[in-house]
């Protein structure tokens, strides 16, 4: 596992197990564990994921230390506002069973995200937070926040992978010193991705699946990344990428994959959602 040093010197693994449609039980928690028993060390749930009770009953019964483990959750839109930001908090911590969070996010840039982030500041200094950041904030956004609060994110999650890369957004993090995140780095299954030439093609060369090249590639460009699987046979599968490097001519050809439009609903647009129910989630 590599680890990766955030703007306010706290380390975080780069590679991670993103949650999203885990459901909340038994089921969830082994997959919860079997990725905790492959090597993972970073877990990112969400508020509106509906599994926070799994994430933090998987940690308890684990054998891993808690601290050890990051855990990222993130809170959605109709929590915005600083009030609402701080019932959300501990609403989050109380469902994992926590006593800290590793990583707080604002899951989407809806509302009054700026008061959300007075709050965050605040639990963030209580040492409530190691770390504070967003998700789904492109340039322009992320930008506009950095340069009007005291602490800057240390981490903006987007969605990116071979055929929506990127380049300008983790330009623009780089420029503020935010660590790029990618959510759906394996792009959800669409863009026949798995049967991609391209990318079957390298992987031959390293006895590789397209998944392993994929998060490998995000690796080798600085980014975190939180491949989701309930599958143990899968998770293993994702996190053994560490035992293998892209050349630049790998890393060229996948470069032109690049299709520079998404698929997926885009985040910054929705102006209007403010609810789970109102916005279908891609992760």
């Amino acid at each position: 596992m590599e680890y990766i040093t955030l703007n306010n010197g706290v380390k975080m693994p780069q590679l991670g197990l993103g949650v999203m449609e885990i459901e909340n039980g038994a089921a969830g928690e082994q997959v919860i564990l079997n990725a905790l028993e492959a090597g993972y060390r970073m877990i990112d749930t969400a508020t509106v994921y509906f599994n926070e009770e799994a994430v933090g009953n998987a940690i308890r019964k684990s054998s891993v230390p808690r601290e050890e483990i990051f855990v990222t959750s993130k809170f959605w839109a109709q929590d915005a506002g600083y009030e609402n930001t701080k019932k959300a908090f501990e609403l989050s911590l109380k469902r994992l069973g926590l006593d800290y969070l590793d990583m707080y996010l604002v899951h989407v840039p809806f509302g009054d995200y700026y008061g959300s982030w007075r709050a965050m500041e605040e639990l963030y200094a209580q040492g409530k937070i190691r770390a504070i950041g967003v998700c789904n904030f492109y340039p322009a956004r992320l930008a506009d926040l950095c340069m009007n609060v005291n602490i800057k994110p240390a981490v903006c999650q987007v969605e990116m992978h071979p055929f929506y890369q990127q380049k300008e957004a983790i330009e623009n993090m780089h420029n503020f010193e935010v660590q790029p995140e990618a959510w759906s780095p394996l792009a959800h299954g669409r863009y026949n991705i798995f049967s991609n030439e391209v990318l079957k093609s390298i992987g031959e060369k390293y006895g590789k699946s397209v998944s392993q090249v994929v998060i490998r590639w995000n690796i080798q460009r600085g980014v975190a990344v939180i491949p989701k699987s309930v599958k143990k046979e899968r998770i293993i599968e994702n996190f053994n990428v560490w035992d293998f490097v892209l050349t630049d001519e790998d890393m060229e050809k996948i470069a032109g994959l690049d299709l520079g439009y998404t698929e997926a609903e885009d985040p910054t647009v929705l102006e209007t959602a403010i609810g789970a129910n109102q916005w279908k989630i891609h992760e």
